[in-house]
């Protein structure tokens, strides 16, 4: 368990909390790729700025449920990405898309994980708690329910489809990323939820335009070169040297690949692209915004955020090189919705790269319109009290 140490618990007295009208926030979040620790981290960054006296607590929540739930979320996770992954596919059939042993599911992780939380909830004493994690997420809404926390539950939900366990009835408040994620939540959820789609669940350069010639500038990469990103999430994982070689076969193409923190990965493409003086490898980066906004194309592995964030930036985007698991929903979504191009072989992603060259998209700069997260964690925390 971490908590973020300029926000710890302090040992003033509950009566001196409640005559400073300072909210107390707590986030849950999970160590498991970038999906879910980013949102914690911009969440708490912005409750910050629109509430100076507020505290502000990032917890570990899967390390908080215990060594069992780490290994199931964490342990498998790093394991099955990259080896057996088919197995990814069984075991989200298994635990998300069957009625039966989804409810089995969920109540073990209730049963097992409820204790953790409820103790970091206990030590801190927030006046509202943030999940940005399904897992904890889950677990909140199951003490929820049943009377054992006492204060307002939020989630957010930064996937577009698959979302058991991002939405939960229990849960007072849904904070989504797309409105079109709303019917699936508040299906699953049930009327006892209110839900609202927000910013600031993305880091915060993605509300502002951002020129790709300034982000190239900014970068270090060419004004006049067509700019292809291949991207496999915060966990590296996915066919990117396929990637990497097909968008190389386009004429007059450089190729960035981010490997996020696969350092495996990141070695391995410098070794097959060595002599390829048009390749990049870079590892993982918090420049996401600049990136986006410098691509023509981008091609992605993993969902989540990244297709958002790229979408927002205008970047043509090319799902391709994992689908397992949640991700087959989601890129069923991604096409539905028209957030990015699915293929499944190196010649359909050829051919889907050439037409997203052809054209890039305008700035989605709407987003900065919506309310921000934090103003509803606030007016929630701050109606409790």
């Amino acid at each position: 368990m971490s908590v973020d140490a300029r926000s710890a618990p302090d040992p003033l007295p509950l009566c001196l909390h409640a005559a400073m009208l300072s909210p107390r926030v707590l986030i849950f979040t999970a160590s498991v790729g970038e999906g879910h620790d980013l949102p914690a981290r911009t969440l708490a960054d912005q409750i910050r700025a629109e509430d100076p006296d507020a505290a502000v607590a990032i917890v570990d929540g899967l390390a908080a449920m215990g060594r069992v739930i780490v290994a199931l979320g964490e342990d498998a996770p790093g394991v099955f990405f990259y080896r057996a992954q088919w197995f990814w596919d069984v075991g989200f059939w298994f635990i998300a898309g069957l009625p039966v042993t989804r409810s089995l599911a969920k109540w073990l992780l209730a049963r097992i994980g409820s204790r953790g939380l409820e103790r970091v909830v206990s030590e801190f004493d927030p006046d509202i708690v943030v999940s940005t994690w399904p897992g904890s997420t889950e677990v909140l809404a199951s003490l929820r329910r049943r009377g054992r926390l006492r204060v307002p539950a939020i989630a957010a939900v930064t996937d577009i489809a698959a979302l058991h366990y991002w939405a939960a009835r229990g849960i007072d408040v849904h904070l989504v990323t797309q409105l079109e994620a709303i019917p699936e939540v508040e299906r699953i959820a049930g009327t006892g939820t209110k839900t609202v789609c927000v910013h600031g669940l993305t880091a915060p350069e993605f509300i502002q335009p951002r020129a790709p010639a300034e982000a190239r500038l900014a970068l270090g990469l060419p004004a006049d070169r067509k700019l292809v990103l291949v991207s496999g999430g915060g966990w590296g994982v996915g066919d990117l040297e396929g990637a990497v070689a097909t968008a190389l076969s386009l004429p007059d193409v450089l190729v960035i690949a981010l490997c996020g923190r696969n350092a495996a990965l990141a070695a391995a493409l410098q070794r097959e692209f060595r002599a390829e003086p048009r390749v990049r490898i870079e590892g993982f980066t918090d420049r996401m915004g600049d990136w986006l906004a410098a691509a023509d194309a981008l091609i992605h592995s993993t969902g989540g955020l990244t297709v958002l964030e790229a979408h927002i930036r205008g970047c043509p985007t090319i799902s391709y090189g994992w689908g397992r698991g949640h991700l087959r929903a989601q890129n069923e979504a991604f096409r539905r919705f028209g957030f990015a191009e699915v293929v499944t072989t190196r010649a359909e992603l050829a051919a889907a790269l050439a037409r997203a060259l052809a054209a890039r998209k305008p700035q989605q700069l709407s987003f900065a319109e919506l309310p921000s997260a934090a103003s509803v964690v606030l007016a929630q925390a701050n109606a409790r009290g």
